[in-house]
C-alpha cells in the first residue's frame, strides 16, 4: 500500500471530520482545536497528538510513516540477541530467548484479539 504523507494524513482528517466543527472533533480526538486545525493544513504533530488521530481515523501509523503493517509480517517482529559473554550459559541464554519470543507473541495476539473486538 502506497504511504499517506503528513498533507493526505491533514486532508484525511478534514475530509473525516466533515461539517462537524473543529472544537467538536478535536475534543472527540482527546486533542486542542488548534493542533487539529494545524494537522488539518498539513503541520506535523507530536507522537502522541499523531497517536491519537490515527487511532480516531483508524488508520495504521505505520502506513503514514511509511513502514511494513505489523499483520503483513509472517514471523514474530522481537529478536534475542546476547553478546558473546561467559557471564550466561547457553542454557539461561535460551530459555530467556524463547521467553521473550513467548511474551512478544502473546502481545501480537492480544492486539490481534482488540482489533477484531472493537
Amino acid at each position: 500500500m502506497a504511504k499517506l504523507t503528513i498533507h493526505a494524513l491533514g486532508r484525511k482528517l478534514l475530509e473525516t471530520r466533515g461539517e462537524r466543527g473543529v472544537r467538536e472533533v478535536a475534543h472527540e480526538i482527546g486533542i486542542s482545536a488548534a493542533t487539529l486545525s494545524r494537522m488539518e493544513r498539513g503541520h506535523v504533530p507530536d507522537l502522541n497528538t499523531f497517536g491519537k488521530v490515527c487511532r480516531w481515523l483508524h488508520i495504521d501509523a505505520g502506513e503514514v510513516l511509511g513502514l511494513e503493517s505489523q499483520e503483513t509480517h509472517t514471523r514474530p517482529m522481537a529478536m534475542v540477541h546476547f553478546r558473546k559473554d561467559h557471564a550466561i550459559n547457553p542454557q539461561t541464554a535460551q530459555a530467556l530467548a524463547q521467553l521473550i519470543l513467548a511474551a512478544q507473541r502473546a502481545l501480537v495476539l492480544s492486539e490481534s484479539e482488540k482489533r477484531t473486538a472493537g
